[in-house]
């Protein structure tokens, strides 16, 4: 087993993406503190991908200019905080390919997990309603098969929707996702 990790101090988001491109795990920078993430459970990494999966095909069958991904790519919220979501829809210009995190994300996927829960229905609701561009927030529980859908009105306001079935419709306008579990075996 290797030794284990040193977590460093405060850090901005910068001095953190290059530390944690160093680093064997996962982790996320929350207000300048290095936040570790556990080890994920089947449910979770299958749930994670047939959502990136369906927004995907939303995204190509609505013929939009975005592009969507799957966890790995960072989410800058601001100089102390860089979360790593589950998938994020991105729309415009394609970003470099050697960038690893973006501010501009209109859609935001967690699917939740035992060690994160609080901070992705807390903090990180709170943190990623403070960029512009984002419109809608889902967080999926895959325990009750679940969508907690938080979408950005027109005059700022959050509004919140549970979804178990049926379609999502979504900004940029268009955006249509239908089938966001997985078929039970």
């Amino acid at each position: 087993m290797g030794d284990p990790v040193s977590i460093p101090g405060r850090m901005t988001s910068d001095e953190f993406i290059a530390w944690a491109m160093e680093q064997g795990q996962r982790y996320e920078l929350a207000a300048g503190e290095v936040v570790g993430m556990a080890p994920e459970r089947s449910a979770h990494a299958l749930t994670k991908a047939h959502v990136w999966r369906c927004l995907t095909e939303a995204v190509e069958a609505a013929g939009l200019r975005c592009d969507v991904y799957p966890d790995g790519m960072t989410v800058e919220v601001d100089v102390g905080t860089v979360y790593e979501p589950d998938a994020v829809v991105r729309c415009g210009p394609r970003l470099p390919d050697d960038a690893v995190k973006l501010n501009d994300p209109v859609v935001v996927v967690e699917v939740l997990s035992p060690s994160m829960r609080a901070c992705d229905v807390g903090a990180k609701l709170i943190d990623y309603f403070r960029l512009p561009s984002v419109q809608h927030f889902l967080i999926v529980r895959t325990e009750d098969r679940a969508i907690i859908h938080y979408a950005r009105n027109d005059d700022g306001t959050i509004l919140t929707r549970i979804v178990r079935e049926g379609e999502l419709r979504l900004d940029p306008p268009g955006l249509i996702v239908t089938g966001l579990f997985p078929a039970t075996t």
